[in-house]
């Protein structure tokens, strides 16, 4: 039991959403675990940046560019990275949409939207990249889910109906696909400090809010997810399936804070 349990050497991992804020960070910390990495996401030129970053660490990589709401790009994506590297060891689904909207006037349409990303795009992902996976009988799936898969936040239904359920999931698949060892889990970040939302989280009383509720009393880097993603598709968790693994600094055991 020592770090070799931990390497990544050899194997070849897919992150979706993987090119900006939490997916990147997960796609570089594989990489630099040893793993060539496929970072894939809408806007080709991000794949190419991290891409970039991805080779400059020394590993192989892909600059294919994918949407999770369109299965036809993700067999694409799939059928590139089997022709090139052979297989496909990790996936991990971090492509996600949130939208802020007071539930009375939520539509249809943009409750199919988040639903489509957030927990279909999820399922045709691990349907895509997990079929490979079940017939080499070696695989590690890692879904990103939300402090929403376990507790409500504000205006943002759709969300965290989809969060809940990408939860679900996790554990359907952990069922199904582990006699084939393939291992399915979850990682649920709390409150990340990202360019997306650096303005809410420092300059609105919903930041306050989540700053209050943590009891390390600051935001996470994305930096510290990678210890987790390494470990869940290393052979360190061979024996782990059907978990969600949340790293939130203490907000989901937080009470009362002062």
């Amino acid at each position: 039991m020592g770090a070799s349990l931990f390497d990544l050497s050899g194997k070849t991992a897919v992150v979706l959403g993987g090119t900006t804020g939490i997916g990147r960070a997960m796609a570089l910390g594989l990489a630099d675990a040893g793993a060539n990495v496929i970072a894939s996401a809408r806007r080709l030129e991000q794949v190419e940046l991290v891409s970039a970053a991805i080779e400059s660490r020394g590993r192989k990589t892909l600059r294919i560019a994918s949407d999770v709401t369109d299965k036809v790009s993700l067999l694409a994506l799939r059928e590139n990275v089997l022709k090139t590297f052979g297989g496909v060891d990790i996936l991990i689904n971090s492509a996600g949409r949130i939208k802020r909207t007071p539930t009375l006037d939520l539509s249809e349409d943009e409750w199919n939207q988040i639903i489509d990303t957030n927990l279909t795009g999820t399922l045709r992902a691990c349907q895509v990249f997990g079929e490979p996976m079940v017939q080499r009988c070696w695989g590690r799936i890692i879904n990103i889910a939300s402090l929403s898969t376990f507790v409500g936040l504000y205006e943002v239904a759709a969300y965290g109906a989809s969060k809940a359920a990408v939860g679900s999931l996790t554990r359907s698949l952990a069922v199904e696909w582990s006699r084939y060892g393939v291992m399915v889990n979850a990682i649920a970040p709390g409150v990340f400090r990202t360019d997306i939302n650096a303005d809410l989280l420092d300059n609105t009383a919903r930041g306050r809010e989540f700053l209050l509720r943590t009891p390390m009393g600051r935001f996470g880097d994305t930096e510290e997810l990678v210890g987790a993603a390494v470990y869940l598709s290393s052979d360190a968790a061979s024996f782990v399936t059907g978990q969600v693994l949340t790293i939130d600094g203490g907000f989901l055991a937080s009470g009362v804070n002062q």
